[in-house]
């Protein structure tokens, strides 16, 4: 390989930037469309690609991307991981926010997390949590996991819960 190959090859976006890049441009015309103000911020979280929606103007405009209980911003995000997978031609795990509602709502699931994992340390019992979907569980998976615990997914959609165990021999 030359210099320049070298060059190209650590010039070239990461997958993960790639999908951030294709997700924006997809959210940008969608944007368009909605005729909604807003502005698209990428990153890479968590390992997956990130992108948030964010509006300096009217955070009230974008709250119809969200839907009353996330349902919207859910099949959104769906809809853009299919846009980047059939431009990317691979599948997309990406998280997209907007207007801070995933970031407010991974805040308050990590409290309970934190609530839970006390209640489960101070009793030495499982502790099982309401149902929950994939995103919530994740983050309590990964609280609970950053302190040392064992969590399990258990039960089927849509009852599908956490259960925080702590392990033998604490």
């Amino acid at each position: 390989m030359t210099n320049e190959d070298t060059a190209a090859v650590a010039d070239a976006p990461t997958r993960l930037e790639e999908e951030g890049e294709v997700a924006a441009d997809y959210l940008e015309e969608l944007l368009d469309i909605a005729d909604l103000d807003g502005d698209i911020d990428i990153g890479v979280e968590h390992g997956r690609a990130a992108v948030e929606i964010v509006s300096d103007e009217d955070e009230r405009a974008l709250a119809r991307l969200v839907g009353s209980e996330g349902e919207v911003l859910d099949a959104l995000q769906e809809l853009t991981r299919l846009a980047v997978q059939a431009r990317t031609g691979e599948r997309s795990r990406l998280m997209l926010d907007v207007a801070g509602h995933r970031a407010a709502q991974r805040a308050a699931l990590e409290e309970v997390a934190r609530e839970a994992i006390e209640r489960a340390t101070s009793s030495g019992e499982s502790v099982a949590l309401d149902p929950m979907n994939p995103f919530e569980r994740k983050v309590v998976h990964d609280a609970v996991a950053a302190a040392g615990l064992v969590s399990d997914s258990d039960g089927v959609e849509p009852h599908r819960h956490v259960v925080i165990r702590v392990a033998s021999g604490e």
